[in-house]
């Protein structure tokens, strides 16, 4: 397989974020040192990723003269190109229009860039973020890292493609079906997608009826993902949560775990299913209550969350001027999205029934969590697939059905708003990254940390550099 990985003898090393931090503090490096190697690994492997959308390298050297404070003062990062960043533009994975540089953070940015992070840039993204792999007609297909002839996995792939090759510790990410998660799965990264109201949200994710959208990070390590939250929550505290707080070490209660492996379309590909069994026998072997359950996500979810789903891209593309501005060319729309805003207008009148039925899985889930502690499942339905399987050049309903079949499981937690957090706990055959996840009830993030710090440590995954 060709893999394409930027680890080497330099400020960066192999550190994750945590460790950086650690030796920026010790001044093993200094924070120039460290931009000036992640630029340099950028460049070494974006011409084989494609996962930058726009580069900030010259103003990332500047602030690393004088990096902002907080926790992660000058440590490197991406942000994913649907958020607004203050001086750069926001381009959502399209160029059906030419956005300006923004005025000002949007809300995620601002809270994000107070933790210390410094950006290089903007990551590339799936059209307005719809599809499940980033594989834009003319801004070309963003690759991945493990084996370039296959997708980097969901919207937020740019960032996991750029973490997994070493280029930076953490990258932004946002989840509206999955997209934190599954290219954290396909990449060999660890994903959380956090509760709804975890972290502030840009206007327009706050307006949606459901709100389906949660903005997190990809990152090597579960303490990675657990320091962010926990710096993110002295920026931005959630009063209707409880709060996450410092997680620094495995759990050491015993869980009920609840293990689901075929989704609610039935497509669980038997290496999948395997796979899954290995995980809840590891979760066993560590001393948690393992069973076996019918899955909880009701029969009409999949058509009602592609019909949701469809309903934002009919909205874009109908505002498409007002909102992108007077370059708005509606014709260099890729097909997939076109074909998301066509399905929406046959099917509007189903609109307000999918909204309810969408809305009533809170309550669900709430009644589900009474009774377990944690769910696990796969991320996927099956293997990460080559680039041109979810080409959204081809037929739409083609390309509907095997989004259907592949993003299957990740779903469920935007409609309910839990937290949900994918472990690069598995192997496909072909040595590519799989991903197990791991659920729990509203503001349970707590729960789900610990745990992946006690699989994490029993397990440790594969990385790159070694493989």
């Amino acid at each position: 397989m060709t893999r394409v990985h930027a680890f080497a003898d330099d400020a960066l090393g192999e550190l994750d974020t945590v460790g950086l931090v650690a030796a920026l503090a010790a001044r093993k490096v200094s924070v120039v040192e460290v931009v000036e190697a992640a630029i340099a690994r950028v460049e070494r492997v974006n011409p084989a990723l494609n996962a930058v959308a726009y580069a900030a390298f010259d103003r990332a050297r500047a602030e690393a003269r004088d990096p902002h404070g907080g926790f992660f003062a000058g440590v490197p990062t991406f942000v994913k190109d649907n958020v607004d960043v203050a001086g750069m533009p926001t381009q959502h994975g399209t160029d059906a229009f030419d956005s300006p540089r923004k005025q000002e953070n949007g809300d995620f940015a601002r809270m994000y860039l107070a933790t210390g992070l410094l950006p290089l840039g903007k990551t590339q993204l799936s059209e307005f973020g719809f599809s499940a792999s980033a594989e834009h007609p003319r801004l070309g297909p963003v690759r991945n890292p493990w084996h370039v002839e296959h997708t980097a996995g969901a919207s937020s792939s740019g960032s996991a493609a750029l973490v997994a090759a070493g280029a930076v510790p953490v990258a932004h990410a946002n989840d509206g079906g999955g997209s934190i998660r599954i290219p954290a799965a396909v990449n060999g990264l660890v994903g959380l997608k956090p509760t709804r109201g975890r972290l502030p949200q840009d206007k327009l994710g706050r307006q949606l009826p459901v709100k389906i959208v949660a903005d997190g990070v990809v990152t090597r390590s579960v303490r990675d993902t657990a320091a962010f939250l926990r710096e993110a929550e002295r920026v931005y505290r959630s009063l209707r949560l409880p709060p996450v707080g410092d997680l620094t070490r495995p759990t050491r209660s015993r869980l009920k775990v609840a293990v689901l492996t075929q989704s609610v379309t039935g497509s669980t590909t038997p290496e999948v299913v395997e796979q899954t069994h290995k995980t809840a026998a590891l979760l066993e072997g560590l001393g948690h209550h393992v069973e076996p359950v019918d899955s909880p996500v009701p029969p009409s979810f999949v058509e009602d969350f592609t019909l949701y789903w469809s309903m934002l891209s009919l909205l874009l593309l109908r505002t498409g001027r007002v909102t992108f501005g007077p370059t708005w060319d509606l014709s260099r729309v890729d097909n997939l999205s076109r074909g998301l805003a066509r399905h929406c207008a046959t099917h509007a009148h189903r609109l307000p029934g999918a909204i309810r039925r969408l809305r009533r899985t809170s309550a669900d889930s709430e009644r589900f969590y009474a009774t377990w502690d944690v769910l696990l499942s796969p991320t996927l339905a099956a293997a990460t697939p080559r680039l041109g399987h979810l080409d959204p050049t081809n037929d739409f309903d083609t390309v509907m059905g095997r989004l259907t079949e592949w993003v299957s499981f990740t779903p469920y937690q935007n409609a309910t708003g839990d937290p949900a957090i994918s472990l690069p706990l598995a192997r496909s055959a072909d040595g590519l990254p799989m991903g197990m996840m791991l659920a729990a009830g509203a503001g349970q993030e707590a729960t789900l940390l610990e745990l992946a710090y006690a699989l994490e440590e029993a397990q440790p995954w594969a990385r790159i550099q070694d493989a």
